[in-house]
């Protein structure tokens, strides 16, 4: 292999465990590291802090680094940074997932440009090896569906108020306690980091530009201990799913949101902070990839993976991996969430009076909805009773009105819940 001057911009947990694992490799020499506090106490055996600078363009104005490996997230400054890194004709490998999904299309135009290449592996599932595997042994397929489990947070959370029958904001301290949720958890628990995932994971599987503006996205604050004891008892598991299907139309579905899943299924046995993703294609089938989606080692596992392989390149050609470069032309056409199709999870609280399920049974009807099953158990002491409908597939759109109708009706107290099945 090509020995490689590396610098890396970040040095969190993920930035730290590249770092580690790279010192076994010889022909990786890591030349310059930036980070925002150069001041701050560093836990590692006999580490160099000449090493460290609070200044990124140190690194890509530096004549001697091949290759900027980015870890510290975020739009600004890694935007301009790493445009700057391009300008200078050095390769860039990141695992900045917000930054591809809203500014991809220019870095990866500007890349092309100046015939430098990106690599993401980690930006999409941790260490699951992902990305590569799409653009490279599966590009024979067209792919027709995707259905993930991206956020290792919002799985832990929903893992355990599922086994431990914990409260939402219960589990979510929890996760917290044990570092896999930040201070701020609204990036996780409100599904963003998700559905960026999910804007690149689309893009390159269904060959078009997707706009990450344009993913519906739901995230699992809602989840109560209720919804997640109905589906148990229904027979399934809730779970924040990225989906995205290209329909028979040539448009894509792309969407992010909680979903009950079978328990047979097998994205419903995937628990804690365990990342999934299953595709299905031609001719392959339908394939899962499973493993860790976070933390030091396993994202190191997917950047040192991607530093390899163009290492490897760089020996043998000036033009690396060109099965790695985006050549995305055509913008995908996203269908609106009201357009789509499901099945649906339906929690309402009701007034305990004769006909209530005859009235929820009619507005159904009404908007072309058909019930599979409708669940109440016992009466509240306010004389409320709690019912759970289960739909047939039904357009969102007709849901919605069929909403609206039921919160009209002096039967029927409130909407606790609406979340979709997948099929």
């Amino acid at each position: 292999m090509k020995n490689l001057n590396i610098g890396i911009i970040g040095f969190g947990t993920v930035g730290t465990g590249v770092f580690k694992v790279l010192q076994s490799f010889g022909n990786i020499h890591i030349e310059k590291i930036a980070v925002k506090n150069i001041n701050k106490k560093r836990e590692l055996e006999n580490f160099n802090n000449d090493l460290l600078t609070d200044n990124a363009y140190e690194l890509v104005n530096n004549p001697n680094i091949d290759v900027i490996i980015e870890v510290a997230g975020g739009i600004n400054p890694a935007f301009d940074i790493l445009k700057a890194a391009i300008e200078n004709g050095k390769h860039i490998i990141t695992a900045n997932k917000e930054l591809l999904a809203k500014k991809g299309n220019e870095l990866f135009a500007f890349a092309r440009e100046k015939k430098v290449i990106i690599l993401y592996e980690a930006a999409v599932g941790g260490g699951i090896p992902i990305i590569m595997p799409i653009k490279t042994i599966l590009c024979a397929n067209k792919i027709k569906k995707i259905a993930a489990i991206l956020n290792g947070t919002t799985n832990y959370i929903l893992t355990k108020m599922t086994e431990k029958e914990l409260s939402y904001d219960t589990a979510l301290k929890q996760a917290q306690d044990l570092g896999y949720a930040e201070t701020d958890p609204t990036g996780d628990v409100e599904g963003f980091d998700t559905a960026y995932k999910l804007a690149i994971l689309s893009t390159i599987s269904f060959n078009k530009k997707v706009d990450i503006n344009k993913i519906y996205r739901e995230g699992i604050t809602k989840i109560t201990a209720h919804d997640i004891k109905s589906a148990k008892e229904l027979g399934y598991r809730i779970k924040l799913i990225a989906m995205g299907q290209l329909l028979d139309n040539g448009k894509i579905d792309v969407r992010v949101h909680p979903m009950l899943v079978a328990k047979k299924h097998l994205l419903a046995k995937v628990n804690n902070a365990t990342n999934s993703v299953m595709l299905s294609g031609y001719p392959v089938g339908d394939l899962i990839f499973t493993g860790a989606g976070a933390g030091a080692e396993p994202t190191a596992s997917s950047v040192i993976g991607d530093l390899l392989v163009l290492a490897s390149e760089l020996e043998n050609t000036d033009n690396p991996i060109p099965q790695a470069v985006c050549n995305h032309t055509e913008t995908a056409e996203q269908i609106d969430i009201g357009d789509t199709y499901n099945d649906y999870y339906i929690s309402v609280t009701a007034g305990n009076s004769p006909g209530v399920i005859g009235i929820i049974g009619t507005i159904c009807g009404k908007n072309n909805i058909n019930i599979s099953t409708i669940m109440q158990k016992g009466i509240n002491n306010d004389n409320t009773a709690e019912i759970v409908v289960i739909t047939e597939t039904s357009k969102e759109s007709d849901i919605q009105n069929a909403l609206k109708e039921m919160l009209a009706s002096e039967s029927i107290k409130n909407i606790n819940n609406l979340l979709r099945v997948m099929n």
